[in-house]
């Protein structure tokens, strides 16, 4: 009995894809328990390939989260497009996520274009129904992307509230390949470092108290990382791109840095289980965006996953 459901387990790689702010990285924390990528309400707010990992009895899901699906301007912005590219070749399913409060644009057309080339199993997962007064509201949306393509499950839920989170799982592994574990290890939530999710909720901070445009034009990168006794020291640099930039991230008397590195240290501290001290510094960076070798460091890889 053991030895068969062992060898019936499934194990395989889902791409969460989709425009910005449909909610990919919401529900990325909520399945894994963790918070491992930045949230904002803000448009294209994860810039890197970033893995969750669900391990069960039924076997292991690995979520790849990817950037909003949008039209590439900056160096930056194509190296983000690539990744989703490069995740649509490589996973088992593909698990389209939308507002399901929109309306459909040509953004929607984009993404949707964008998965008919990949000829795989496809979710159509129409987040956000916590907001819908009239559940109804869905079905025009429902019969207009079935028209489109032929999905393999369409399932509306709330990544924020948790509705449906479950039903989408274990319909998940139905349709994933029978195999062994891509990890081992069953308490593995995510391939991230914690130094890279650490400046990642630095930047989430940034994102949640900053000016509408100044996000787009800051990146976080951990420069030092040291376990001191009962504490851990970081050293985070927040780059910006013009010197104008420098005062709003830091602030009247710097209470604007103070109060990002408050609520940063805070969620640090959640993820580590010890005392943090967290130390931010502004650096201005002229053009980061097309500088390859920044990009490098910030470990938004050219044409690699």
């Amino acid at each position: 009995m053991t030895e068969n459901m062992t060898e019936n387990r499934k194990s395989g790689l889902a791409a969460l894809v989709g425009r910005p702010n449909a909610g990919k990285s919401t529900l990325l924390n909520a399945l894994v328990g963790e918070h491992i990528a930045a949230v904002s309400a803000k448009p294209q707010t994860t810039r890197t390939r970033i893995q969750g990992i669900i391990t069960r009895p039924e076997g292991q899901i690995v979520f790849v989260d990817t950037p909003g699906i949008h039209k590439p301007g900056y160096a930056l912005n194509r190296r983000m497009m690539q990744y989703v590219v490069d995740a649509l070749m490589q996973v088992d399913v593909v698990l389209l996520m939308r507002d399901a409060t929109t309306s459909f644009g040509a953004g929607d057309k984009f993404a949707l274009d964008l998965i008919k080339q990949t000829n795989k199993p496809t979710f159509l997962l129409l987040n956000k129904i916590d907001k819908l007064a009239d559940k109804s509201a869905l079905l025009p949306l429902i019969e207009q992307y079935t028209q489109e393509y032929n999905f393999t499950e369409v399932i509306p839920l709330s990544a924020l509230k948790g509705e449906n989170n479950e039903l989408f799982v274990q319909k998940l592994l139905e349709h994933l390949p029978e195999g062994e574990p891509h990890y081992e290890d069953p308490d593995i939530f995510t391939d991230q470092l914690e130094r890279n999710i650490a400046a990642e909720l630095v930047r989430e901070k940034i994102l949640e108290l900053t000016q509408q445009e100044l996000p787009y034009s800051t990146a976080v990168r951990t420069e030092k990382w040291e376990e001191q006794g009962n504490a851990t020291e970081i050293h985070c640099v927040i780059y910006v791109e013009r010197d104008s930039q420098k005062p709003i991230i830091i602030g009247k008397g710097g209470q604007m840095l103070k109060v990002i590195g408050t609520k940063a240290r805070r969620d640090i501290e959640k993820m580590l289980g010890r005392h943090v001290r967290l130390n931010l510094f502004v650096r201005v960076q002229e053009q980061w965006r097309d500088d390859p070798r920044l990009l490098d460091e910030l470990g938004i890889q050219e044409h690699k996953i």
